[in-house]
C-alpha cells in the first residue's frame, strides 16, 4: 500500500532542500504503508490486496494526468459491496497512519528548527512573551492589568458525526504515533546490534498494531448513543488534557503574573447541548458530570498515591514543619497509632491524609476509584469514616501545606513536577474536571415558559404576548424567588424532559460546584426577552436568585447569534438588555463580565462565505461599542467548527484576525469533530494548540495587531461592499435557484447522512425541505463529503471579480442591508456601506481597485486570514470527483446545469484569489497543506468514487447491510484524510 518514487517523481531528489527536507516523512509513509500492505495481503488476501494496489497506481497516474477518471471508476463499477468494504477499509486506515506520519514530521521540523536555532514559529508562547517583554517588566499599564484579572482560554469540546471511532482505534493510533517516534529517534543514532534489535522489537509491534486496526471495525454498527460521545470526549483528558494543561497555566501565571489564577480552563458541549437534539436528558447530564468527575477523582488519586511513595523523608533528617506534623496527625488511624513507621514518614502520612480525604469524597458523590488507587502500606484507604473534602479548596490548602513543608526542608526538587502539577490540575480541574455548557434554542423556551406560566396562571399565552409585555412578565417573575410550580405539578412530557435537564444541572452544581454548568446558551437568540426566558426557568431550580435589584446566579445568559440578520441586531438588543437594571445587575454580580456566543455556521448558511465572514467582523465591533457604553467586560465565544465554511482554519490567525477590542484577554472557542483528534490526542500538539490559542489571545489583546491605522475606515467599506457582493452570488444560487434544494439533497450524501447512523443528533432541528433549518454540520459534511466545498468559498470570485470591474455599484439602500446598523460608527453605519460601493472607496478604475486589494490581502489579518482559508479548502476541492456526484441527481439536465455554476464559480474564484494574493498556486503560502494535497488525495480518489457507486445502489432500492456500512466506512475515511470536512 506503500507510495513509490514512481507516485511522486518531483520530489525524489536528493539535490532537491525540500526534497530532503521531507525525506523522513516519505520514510514514514512508505513504512507504515509497507506494513499495512503486508497486513492487508496476509490476512485478506491477493485478490484485495491487488485491487487496492491497482487502484492506488491508478489514482496517482490520474493525478500526473497520465489516465483518466473513468479507468478508477472502471476498477468498481462491478465489484460486490462485501468485496468494496475491505477496499475502502484500506484506504481509510492508509488515511489514518498518513496522519500519523504527518504528525510526527511537523513535530520534527519544528525540533529541527530549533536545533538550527531559528526563531520558533508564530503561536509558541515563547515568541509571544518576547514580543511582550517591554509591557510585561513594566508596571502600570491598564490593558495588562485587565487580562491579568481576566485572562481565560477556553476550548470547548463538541460531538460530531464523523467522529465515532471505536476507542481501541483511538488508544492504537496514538500508540503508532509514540512507537513511530521512538522509531525515528532510534535511526538517528548510529546503527550497532543494540539498536537494530530495538528497531526490530518496534517494528513488530507497529506490525501488531496495524494488524489489531485491520482486524477492529473502525466505526460502530448502531447509531452512537450521546454517552459514546461524552466517553470519547473525556478520552482526549486522559490522552493529553490532564498531563499537558497544569503545566501551561503554571508557566502562563509565571509569565504573566495572574496571581495563581488558572487560564485555561477547558468546557464541554458533549450532554448538555440539547438544541434539536432530543436525546439529551436529565440521565444524560448526570452522566456526563459523573463521568468526568470519576475520571478527575481517579487521576488525583493516582498522582496522590506517587506522591505518596516519592516523599519518604524521614523525621530522623530533616526538622519538619508544624504544620506538615498538624496535618499528618489530623485523621486517627487505629491500626498504626504510635507506630515508629508513622512518625518517621511525616510527609507520607500528610499525602495519606489527603488521599483519605479524596476517597471519602468520591465514596459521597458515587465517584468508582480502582482499587490501585487506594493502596497504601498494603492497606485500602477510603473505607473509614474520614471527613471528604466539601470542595477544592479544601484539597489546595492541605496541598499547600505539604509544598510549604517541601520547601521549608530543602527539598524544593521534590515540589516539582508532580506536587506543583497536581496543584495546578486542582486550580485548573476543580472537581469537576470540565464546564459542561447548557444550550437550548429560543423557540424551545418560548414553549416551554407558555406551559409552565399557564400552568401557574400567571399567563393563559405567553407566546401570544408582544416583546415589551413578554419582557415586563419575566422581569416580574425574576424579581421574586417563587417558583412558578409546585413538585407534584403535571407537565407535558416535552416540559418535564426539558426540566428535569435542568434539575439535573443543579443536582451536578450542588454535587460539584457552580463551576460544572457556568454557562447557559441561547440558540437562535433575537430578542430581549429570549434572553430573559432561561433565568426564569434557572429560577425555577435554584440556579437563579430572584430580587429586584440584587439578581444573582452562578450560571451565566450566553446569546447566540447565528443568522446574519441576528449579528446585525446583536448590539441593539445587547443596548436594550443592558437597559435594563435587573440584567445590568446580574451582569455586575458575575464579576461584570458579559459573554456573547458568536455562530459561524448559521451566518455562512444564511449569506455565504464572504457576507458571513464579515457580518461576524462588523457585530464584534458594534458589541465592542455596546459594552464599552455600559461599562461591562465583553468575553467572546466562537463558535468555530472544523470547516473554513464553519469558522475553521489555523487558530492562532484566526484569533489574530478578531477587530480591535474583540479579544479583551478572554476567549471561548468550540472544538469539534475530527478537529479534536487532531490537535489533542497527542501531548506534544496538544500542548502546542493550547499554546497557540493562548498565544493569540494575550498578543490580540496587548498588540495593536489590526494594523489598518488611518486606512480602518477605507478597509471596512471595501469589505462591506465585497460581502454584499459575495451574498448576492450565494443567494441567486442557494436561496433563488428553483434546482438546488434538489442538486444540494440528491448529489450529497446528505440523507444518508441522517439514516445511516452517522452520530446522535438529526440532522435537521425539524422536518423541513429548506437549507435555512438544516444542521451546520450535515450542510458542510455533505459539501465535503462530495469534494465541492461550497460553504467556504463560493461567491467570492464574483464579488471579487465585481468589485475590481466597477466597485460594485449599487444603492445606498443594497448597501446597508443586512449590516449592523448600530454601534462601531466605522463597521456597519450607512454612509460607511455606501462609501464601499463608490469605485474612489478602493480606486477610479480596475487596475487602481485591485491594488487596494492587494494593499489589504498584506497589512490586513482579518482579509489575510479570510483569503488564506479559503485558498485552504480550495485546494480540498475537486471539481472532477464533484462531477461524478452531479450525475446521482435523478433531473440530469439539473445536475448538469448547477454543477457547472459551481464549478464556473470555483474557477473564477482561484483566478481572483491568485489575482488579490500574487501567489502562483493556491498554496503557496501552506507548503505543508501543499504537500499533503500532493501526496496523500490520490488515495482519497478511490473512497469518492466508491462512495458515488454505493450510493447510487442504495438509492436504486438495495438495502444490502454492506452496502450501508460501505457508505458509513467511506464517509469515515474522508472526513479522516480531510481533517476538518464538517
Amino acid at each position: 500500500m506503500a507510495d513509490t518514487p514512481q507516485d511522486h517523481p518531483a520530489t525524489d531528489s536528493g539535490a532537491d532542500p525540500l526534497a530532503r527536507a521531507v525525506a523522513p516523512l516519505r520514510d514514514d509513509v512508505r513504512f507504515l504503508g509497507s506494513l499495512l500492505g503486508e497486513t492487508i495481503r496476509e490476512h485478506a488476501g491477493d485478490r484485495v490486496f491487488d485491487l487496492v494496489e491497482t487502484a492506488r497506481r491508478t489514482a496517482f497516474a490520474v493525478r500526473r494526468s497520465e489516465a483518466d477518471r473513468d479507468e478508477v471508476s472502471a476498477l468498481f463499477k462491478d465489484i460486490s459491496a462485501a468485496d468494496a468494504i475491505p477496499v475502502i477499509r484500506a484506504f481509510s486506515l492508509f488515511a489514518l497512519l498518513a496522519n500519523v506520519a504527518e504528525d510526527l514530521h511537523q513535530e520534527r521540523r519544528r525540533r529541527m528548527h530549533r536545533a538550527a536555532g531559528e526563531a520558533p514559529p508564530d503561536g509558541d508562547l515563547e515568541v509571544t512573551w518576547t514580543r511582550l517583554a517591554d509591557l510585561l517588566e513594566g508596571d502600570g499599564d491598564e490593558r495588562l492589568a485587565a487580562v491579568r484579572a481576566t485572562a481565560r482560554v477556553s476550548p470547548v469540546l463538541t460531538a460530531h458525526p464523523t467522529e465515532t471511532r471505536r476507542r481501541m482505534v483511538f488508544e492504537a493510533t496514538r500508540r503508532v504515533h509514540v512507537l513511530m517516534g521512538r522509531r525515528d529517534g532510534l535511526r538517528a543514532v548510529e546503527q550497532d546490534p543494540v539498536t537494530e534489535a530495538e528497531l526490530a522489537e518496534l517494528e513488530l509491534e507497529l506490525r501488531r498494531l496495524v494488524l489489531a486496526l485491520w482486524q477492529t471495525a473502525l466505526i460502530r454498527n448502531e447509531r452512537p448513543h450521546i454517552e459514546d460521545e461524552v466517553m470519547a470526549g473525556l478520552q482526549y483528558y486522559e490522552a493529553t488534557l490532564l498531563e499537558v494543561i497544569p503545566p501551561l497555566n503554571a508557566q502562563i501565571d509565571e509569565r504573566l503574573g495572574c496571581g495563581g489564577r488558572a487560564v485555561v480552563r477547558p468546557g464541554s458541549w458533549i450532554g448538555g447541548d440539547r438544541d434539536g437534539n432530543p436525546y439529551v436528558t436529565g440521565d444524560v447530564v448526570q452522566f456526563a458530570t459523573d463521568r468526568a468527575a470519576e475520571l478527575l477523582h481517579g487521576h488525583y488519586a493516582e498522582q496522590l498515591r506517587l506522591l505518596e511513595r516519592e516523599l519518604s523523608m524521614s523525621a530522623r533528617i530533616v526538622e519538619v514543619d508544624p504544620g506538615i506534623a498538624a496535618l499528618a496527625d489530623s485523621l486517627t488511624d487505629t491500626e498504626v497509632e504510635g507506630s515508629p513507621a508513622r512518625e518517621d514518614v511525616p510527609f507520607r502520612q500528610a499525602v495519606r491524609v489527603v488521599r483519605r480525604r479524596l476517597a471519602a469524597r468520591a465514596r459521597a458523590t458515587g465517584s468508582s476509584l480502582p482499587r490501585s488507587v487506594l493502596l497504601s502500606a498494603g492497606r485500602l484507604i477510603g473505607l473509614d469514616d474520614d471527613p471528604p473534602y466539601a470542595g477544592p479548596e479544601e484539597m489546595a490548602k492541605d496541598l499547600e501545606t505539604i509544598d510549604a513543608g517541601l520547601s521549608a526542608v530543602g527539598s524544593d526538587l521534590l515540589r516539582a513536577p508532580r506536587l506543583r502539577d497536581l496543584r495546578w490540575a486542582l486550580n485548573s480541574f476543580g472537581f469537576h474536571l470540565q464546564s459542561l455548557d447548557m444550550r437550548q434554542n429560543s423557540e424551545s423556551h418560548e414553549d416551554l415558559l407558555t406551559e409552565l406560566f399557564a400552568l401557574a396562571g400567571v399567563s393563559e399565552d405567553y407566546a401570544a404576548l408582544d416583546e415589551d409585555a413578554r419582557v415586563e412578565l419575566l422581569l416580574g417573575e425574576l424579581s421574586h424567588d417563587r417558583p412558578l410550580l409546585g413538585v407534584r405539578a403535571e407537565l407535558s412530557e416535552f416540559a418535564d424532559k426539558e426540566m428535569g435537564v435542568l434539575r439535573a444541572a443543579a443536582e451536578a452544581v450542588a454535587g460539584l460546584g457552580p463551576d460544572v454548568v457556568p454557562h447557559y446558551i441561547v440558540s437562535m437568540c433575537g430578542s430581549v426577552s429570549d434572553l430573559l426566558e432561561p433565568a426564569v426557568l434557572l429560577k425555577e431550580v435554584g440556579l437563579f436568585s430572584g430580587s429586584p435589584d440584587e439578581p444573582r446566579s452562578t450560571v451565566r445568559l450566553i446569546p447566540l447569534l447565528e443568522t446574519i440578520d441576528d449579528l446585525a441586531g446583536g448590539a441593539r438588543m445587547l443596548d436594550a438588555a443592558l437597559a435594563l437594571p435587573q440584567f445590568r445587575a446580574l451582569v455586575r454580580s458575575q464579576e461584570d463580565v458579559l459573554e456573547i456566543m458568536l455562530g459561524y455556521s448559521d451566518s455562512n448558511k444564511d449569506g455565504g462565505y464572504l457576507a458571513a465572514n464579515w457580518s461576524l467582523y462588523e457585530a464584534e465591533l458594534a458589541l465592542v461599542d455596546a459594552a464599552a457604553r455600559a461599562g461591562v467586560h465583553l468575553r467572546f465565544f466562537h463558535g468555530r467548527g472544523g470547516a473554513v465554511g464553519r469558522g475553521g482554519g489555523n487558530s492562532y490567525d484566526a484569533i489574530l484576525a478578531q477587530p480591535p477590542g474583540a479579544v479583551q484577554g478572554a476567549l471561548r472557542i468550540t472544538e469539534q469533530g475530527e478537529i479534536i483528534s487532531a490537535k489533542y490526542s497527542e501531548p506534544v500538539r496538544a500542548r502546542r494548540n493550547l499554546e497557540a490559542l493562548v498565544a493569540a489571545t494575550l498578543e490580540v489583546s496587548l498588540l495593536d495587531v489590526e494594523g489598518l491605522g488611518d486606512d480602518a475606515e477605507q478597509a471596512y467599506a471595501v469589505m462591506a461592499a465585497l460581502a454584499r457582493l459575495g451574498r448576492e452570488a450565494y443567494a441567486e444560487l442557494v436561496h433563488e435557484d428553483p434546482g438546488f434544494i434538489e442538486y444540494f439533497t440528491t448529489s450529497t450524501p446528505l440523507s444518508e447522512i441522517g439514516e445511516l447512523n452517522i452520530g446522535s443528533r438529526p440532522t435537521s432541528r425539524k422536518q423541513t425541505s429548506t437549507v435555512d433549518d438544516l444542521r451546520a454540520i450535515p450542510w458542510v459534511l455533505s459539501w465535503s463529503q462530495s469534494r465541492v466545498m461550497l460553504p467556504g468559498w463560493f461567491g467570492v470570485g464574483s464579488a471579487l471579480k465585481r468589485w475590481i470591474e466597477d466597485g460594485g455599484t449599487a444603492t445606498d439602500a443594497d448597501a446597508t442591508d443586512g449590516h449592523a446598523d448600530a454601534g462601531h460608527a466605522n463597521a456597519g453605519d450607512g454612509d460607511s456601506a455606501a462609501a464601499g460601493n463608490s469605485a474612489a472607496a478602493g480606486g477610479t478604475n480596475a487596475e487602481e481597485r485591485l491594488a487596494t486589494l492587494r494593499r489589504l490581502y498584506r497589512d490586513w489579518p482579518f482579509l489575510r486570514t479570510t483569503l488564506s482559508n479559503m485558498a485552504q479548502v480550495m485546494a480540498k476541492a475537486d471539481m472532477g470527483l464533484a462531477a461524478r456526484y452531479a450525475e446521482l441527481v435523478p433531473d440530469a439536465e439539473v445536475g448538469r446545469r448547477i454543477h457547472g455554476v459551481i464549478s464556473d464559480e470555483f474557477d473564477l474564484t482561484r483566478e481572483m484569489l491568485l489575482a488579490v494574493t500574487g501567489q502562483e498556486t493556491l498554496l503557496d503560502d501552506n507548503p505543508a497543506l501543499a504537500r499533503s494535497v500532493r501526496n496523500r488525495f490520490p488515495y482519497l480518489e478511490p473512497l469518492n468514487v466508491l462512495q458515488v457507486e454505493l450510493l447510487r445502489r442504495y438509492r436504486a432500492g438495495d438495502r444490502d447491510p454492506d452496502i450501508r456500512t460501505g457508505i458509513q466506512l467511506t464517509m469515515n475515511g474522508l472526513a479522516t484524510a480531510l481533517r476538518n470536512s464538517g
